[in-house]
């Protein structure tokens, strides 16, 4: 069996265009994976092989690819940095031990990368951070330090210190081994020289090496007296504290250098080497019941244990469907029976394969630690445990983002109204956040995502790979209803058709709830004038008619009920009589406590050069936008703004043409709010047209 401790699970996650592929390109090329580069901007990366990720020159869905160095072997998820698909970070860092967090030098600390960095967090991931495109016009190291610092609320560790900056970069020093590296213009990583360290340096490189030295040592309280006795650690001393301290999250070890002008990539790979966890080093996953709460019990990571595996990812390919899996515990061979604890199906393993982008390699046997795919899964979706039949159990489960986008669609000709059935199917599949459904009025497929690029993606993939041919319609709000005021109601149900009857009488108080707190049911009876076993029912009847608010039809959010008295009847009073009751007591009380319509508001981040500032600001005013703040930078202003999604829709055709095509924007969604009167009443009359 492998050596567990020379294993390196790790994600490349960034905002977008920070320079992940581009840094993914180089550490396969480093590593002897592949010979020649590929350029993003060529179409011709290894990890972004879809049409889609090659034609936009972005990553679209998150790529796995393995690879030796130094003895140790990577398995590398290259994940996209679009905020649409944000879901596929959140997954790839569900199932990874470390990550490389990749920052722009000039761009720094964007949107994409708080949200990435706190699925980060969320998930207890080791990370270190390289500070990329030091090349580029307006970079700067030491201001990205501090925004990873103020902005991100994280502690990073300086390892590396550039010589010279923009044009002039020419290579780093590295501070642990007071070690100058200068590369030549030939672009080649292995083109370097060992140099001086420049004279004009010397002094910073002192001060940094000691703040290193210092924040490391406090790992070790023996290293830390020795040290302010003026005693310095050995090298390894050092190293065995950094990594103490970046695995327990203390600290980030923070490295720069130039992706694409190939400065700076190895000593990422050592510093993955040297302080990145292997599957061993990391809090065992826990272990869950039916309803997701833990049971205390861990999926311990050894060959030695029973069979665990958590399935992350779902891909549909020309070979057929890949069922990505990380193994925890246990040892997987081709032939095995499986069983999925989800649907409590066994599955037979017939093909598995370790992946390099979108080519495999057939393997016989997997073992804990390990991250492949199976080929020809049935019945498999993201987020299934796969374990032993003989020891069932459970890993903790994956929360998706609910969609805040839809299109409705419909197929041009009868031979794709065919295909789309089976090709919506494979997609859903796919991707947890894209979700399908078909109105029962107009009986037209609606199509909901996380964001326009997100559903204009999925179109192009129906389209293409598919070949349905779709007509498009105009997108739709995520709309949401809730109350404004309190209520107390009662409300009887009572039927009498001959032999023993229902009823049910509840009395009850409906509040708005909290923002972001959903539905919350409460009984405060007493008196037993409703029997208990009867609560969970009205709760029942209460919850599902949350689907379908009075207004519009939109579902009801933030809404308390308290049931406080009743009524029942000996024989004709049922668990189903007072579950009707509950859904009339609805009915006639939420349009009672003055319903309002909520509209998702987006955060929104703008970049524009700095004589477009105020065409920008006016332009976002006028969408209804609230301005939270603006930040200089070296290249110019990040403006940030909440602004309800209904009116960013087309917003980078605006924003191009207000700044000339330099101006850039990401979004995502912030919270619900209260939609005006104006609005709230023409999308109103809109669904009333629409059902009509």
């Amino acid at each position: 069996m492998a050596d567990l401790s020379h294993y390196r699970n790790i994600g490349i996650f960034a905002h977008v265009d920070a320079g992940k592929t581009t840094t993914t390109e180089r550490i396969l090329k480093l590593t002897g994976k592949i010979h020649k580069t590929g350029e993003v901007h060529d179409g011709e990366s290894t990890t972004d092989f879809m049409e889609q990720e090659a034609e936009r020159g972005i990553t679209i869905q998150s790529a796995a690819t393995t690879c030796y160095w130094k003895d140790h072997r990577f398995n590398i998820i290259d994940t996209p940095g679009h905020v649409d698909f944000t879901v596929e970070v959140y997954r790839s860092l569900k199932v990874l031990d470390g990550g490389v967090g990749v920052f722009c030098g000039s761009g720094g600390v964007e949107p994409q990368s708080e949200t990435n960095w706190r699925y980060a967090n969320e998930s207890e991931v080791a990370r270190i951070i390289f500070v990329n495109k030091l090349d580029r016009m307006g970079a700067d190291f030491l201001r990205v330090v501090d925004q990873v610092e103020n902005v991100l609320g994280a502690n990073p560790l300086v390892m590396t210190l550039p010589i010279g900056i923009e044009e002039n970069f020419v290579g780093l020093v590295d501070l642990l081994s007071r070690t100058a590296f200068v590369w030549d213009d030939s672009g080649k990583p292995e083109n370097f020289e060992i140099v001086d360290i420049p004279a004009d340096m010397v002094d910073d490189v002192e001060m940094y090496r000691e703040k290193m030295i210092e924040t490391a040592v406090e790992q070790d309280d023996d290293l830390m007296m020795a040290y302010m006795d003026g005693e310095e650690p050995s090298i390894e001393d050092i190293k065995r504290c950094i990594r103490k301290g970046t695995i327990a999250l203390d600290f980030f070890p923070t490295y720069c250098g130039s992706a694409f002008k190939n400065k700076g990539v190895q000593l990422v790979l050592d510093a993955v080497v040297d302080y990145l966890p292997s599957p061993t080093e990391v809090e065992a996953q826990p272990l869950t019941d039916e309803v997701g709460e833990p049971t205390g019990e861990v999926a311990t990571v050894s060959t030695d244990e029973p069979f665990r595996a958590l399935a992350f990812k779902i891909m549909d390919d020309r070979f057929g469907a890949l069922t990505f899996i990380r193994i925890y515990s246990g040892v997987l061979n081709k032939g095995d029976t499986i069983l999925n604890s989800f649907t409590g199906k066994t599955e037979r393993i017939g093909r598995m394969v370790e992946m390099h982008a979108d080519e495999r390699t057939e393997l016989s046997t997997a073992q804990a630690g390990d991250i492949l795919a199976v080929v020809g899964m049935k019945n498999v979706q993201t987020g299934h445990t796969l374990c032993d039949p003989k020891n069932e159990c459970t890993l903790e489960p994956m929360i998706f983002p609910e969609p805040v986008i839809s299109i409705a669609v419909s197929p041009k000709d009868k031979a794709s109204t065919e295909k789309m059935g089976v090709a919506i199917g494979k997609m859903v599949a796919e991707d947890p956040t894209f979700v399908v459904e078909t109105d029962e009025d107009s009986g037209e497929t609606i199509l909901k995502g996380m964001g326009e690029l997100h559903l204009d993606i999925k179109v192009d993939i129906l389209k293409r790979t598919y070949g349905v041919e779709l007509d498009v319609g105009q997108p739709q709000v995520a709309y949401r209803e809730t109350i404004t005021q309190p209520i107390d109601d009662s409300y009887t149900h009572k039927k009498q058709s001959g032999g023993s009857g229902q009823f049910g009488k509840v009395d009850y108080r409906i509040k708005p709830g909290e923002p972001g707190t959903g539905f919350k049911f409460s009984s405060t009876v007493v008196g037993g004038n409703v029997p208990k076993e009867f609560f969970p029912a009205v709760e029942k009847g209460f919850k599902g008619m949350m689907d379908e608010g009075p207004l519009a039809g939109f579902p009801v959010l933030d809404v308390e009920i308290e049931l406080y008295d009743g009524g029942f009847h000996a024989v004709d009073s049922s668990a189903v009589a007072f579950e009707i009751a509950a859904r009339g007591a609805f009915r006639q009380s939420i349009p009672k406590a003055k319903p309002q319509l909520l509209e998702p508001i987006m955060k929104v981040d703008v970049f524009t050069p700095e004589d477009h500032v105020g065409d920008v600001i006016g332009d976002l005013n006028r969408r209804r936008g609230m301005i939270a703040g603006q930040e200089a930078g070296a290249t110019g202003v990040r403006i940030k703004a909440d602004v309800p999604l209904s009116e960013m829709f087309g917003y980078i055709g605006s924003l191009r043409t207000m700044t000339s095509g330099r101006g850039q924007f990401s979004m995502e969604f912030s919270h619900y709010a209260p939609c005006p009167t104006n609005v709230a009443e023409q999308v109103i009359a809109d669904v009333k047209e629409r059902n009509a």
